[in-house]
């Protein structure tokens, strides 16, 4: 095909009359793409109506991530959970969440996004039931994982067909730039929302709410989303990768939150240390081996995927652990309520989303890497000025300030990362990609949550040992953990200028004032 050729509209033979035009999508990827004949035409489809329940299901699944951060208290009362344990309700929902992305991003290119979409709303609503309904400790952590498990296979399956819809130019950065800015949002809002309703009406209902909501994108989504699936004659899947990742994460999670208690030099601590490190080499054996990868390799042959993915993990290891550790900071030192406490984290959601436009300005205006290194860096800054934190911290003088500044920092941050991650990626591995980009930032704030809680319940049984007062030795902790926690958010700055390549960053938002390939995709 000629140069002139390959920069008009083109149009593939209808087959049997019957013709759609679901979206501009790059020819290349256009042979790949298989509609499904039961669903909606793509004539009747309007992609933004269809993305706004995207969005939805995807926002649902971000607010689950911290909703039950101001609810612990309450929960760990009400359940009779151990304070060592409290941590699992929200490292088991992060955990299933990020290690079974990737395999829901390939089962939604195979099966069918907008199949696995269902699937995934189904699981996903029918545990938080189950979690509202919960009457141990044990049950609650279970229904969470189960939880976790929905989410992952919603999120890949959504963003895929997002990019799917929306050619790689102004209009998927447009919704990318709403995308991430709703990522960026979810967590705080999860915290509001959390304090809302624990405080009138009860904390099972942080899970009862995700019911309706569930129930009606299910409802709505064969309606108005397109289905689509990569067309190949035999369909191969990686659970053995997905299994063995997972039990990794989960066995390192564990001996993280066990070190304080039995020691970071016990026999037990290293051996599950170096059992997860075994179960980890033993994932990437399999990747280079099996038929069809779980993750596949080449994707990393893409540095500027690459550094993105390690910009998103540390991105959510800093910000996320930042909300879980000033939310512990809050209701045990400062002693406010859950519903104060939600309050207080809105200077940190208004900011994210104020900044949201100028975000998406920057980063088509002038460098995407610049803008996503300026946002690492006000994060990984606000959480240091954090470090500052006294026994008897006010909000305005003591919080305000770092939650302002960390806020803007996420607004700079989550876009140009979403561009990033999947910028240059091929309808072939468009649902791995998401599903990679994903599993990076919950497998970040899930890690992160976990390291943060040893380093604080490690510092403060020192320093009662010591002699000093609950107050002092609670403060001190959650010190040392926003130090580790402000300091992994700037190890992000040298990741991304060594491995994003500004080109091809400007490549991806540039193209949005170049020509693109227009295909008409037959329906069969």
């Amino acid at each position: 095909m000629s140069q002139s050729q390959s920069e008009s509209s083109i149009e593939m033979a209808p087959v049997d009359g019957r013709q759609s035009d679901l979206a501009t999508i790059p020819q290349a990827s256009a042979r790949r793409v298989k509609l499904d004949p039961g669903g909606p035409t793509p004539t009747e489809v309007r992609r933004w109506r269809a993305f706004s329940l995207l969005v939805v299901a995807y926002f649902m699944t971000i607010v689950d991530l911290t909703i039950v951060n101001v609810a612990l208290p309450t929960i760990g009362a009400k359940l009779h959970f151990p304070e060592s344990e409290l941590q699992w309700v929200v490292t088991a929902y992060g955990l299933t969440f990020g290690g079974f992305l990737l395999l829901g991003g390939r089962a939604a290119d195979l099966l069918g996004r907008r199949r696995l979409l269902m699937a995934g709303l189904l699981i996903f609503t029918s545990a938080s039931l189950a979690c509202g309904l919960a009457t141990s400790d044990t049950f609650l952590i279970v229904m969470r994982g189960f939880q976790g498990f929905g989410a992952a296979v919603v999120l890949p399956a959504a963003l895929s067909i997002v990019m799917n819809m929306f050619p790689e130019g102004a209009e998927r950065n447009k919704a990318l730039g709403i995308w991430g800015a709703c990522g960026a949002m979810g967590a705080t809002v999860g915290l509001l929302a959390g304090g809302l309703l624990t405080r009138y009406v009860g904390w099972q209902y942080i899970f009862f709410f995700n019911v309706p909501v569930g129930a009606a994108a299910f409802a709505l989504a064969p309606k108005i989303v397109p289905e689509s699936r990569l067309h190949t004659e035999r369909r191969r899947y990686d659970p053995f990768g997905a299994v063995t990742v997972t039990a990794a994460l989960v066995v390192l999670v564990y001996a993280i939150s066990r070190a304080p208690r039995v020691g970071w030099a016990a026999t037990q601590t290293v051996v599950m240390l170096s059992a997860a490190a075994a179960l980890l080499v033993t994932f990437f054996i399999l990747e280079t081996r099996v038929e069809a990868p779980l993750l596949p390799l080449r994707l990393f042959r893409l540095s500027t995927v690459a550094g993105s993915n390690a910009v998103g993990f540390l991105l959510t290891g800093s910000f996320y652990t930042f909300i879980f550790v000033g939310t512990l900071y809050m209701q045990q030192v400062l002693h406010y309520s859950a519903l104060k406490t939600g309050v207080a984290w809105l200077a940190a959601s208004l900011t994210s989303v104020a900044c949201a436009g100028l975000s998406q300005m920057l980063v088509t205006k002038t460098s995407a890497k610049m803008v996503m290194v300026l946002g690492m860096v006000l994060i990984g800054g606000g959480i240091l000025w954090a470090t500052q934190i006294p026994t008897d911290g006010n909000f305005w003088h003591d919080l305000a300030g770092p939650f302002f500044v960390s806020g803007m920092g996420t607004a700079f941050a989550f876009i140009p990362v979403s561009i990033g991650g999947l910028a240059g990626v091929t309808e072939r591995d468009a649902g791995v990609a998401s599903g990679l980009l994903n599993t990076s930032q919950q497998l970040g704030g899930a890690i992160g949550v976990a390291v943060a809680s040893s380093i604080a319940a490690s510092r403060f049984h020192t320093l009662i040992h010591l002699g000093h007062r609950n107050a002092a030795a609670l403060t001190g902790g959650f010190q040392l953990a926003l130090w580790v926690c402000g300091l992994t958010g700037l190890v992000a700055v040298p990741v991304a200028f060594v491995l994003i390549r500004r080109a091809e960053m400007s490549k991806a938002v540039a193209s949005a004032q170049q020509p693109k390939v227009a295909v008409a995709v037959a329906v069969d």
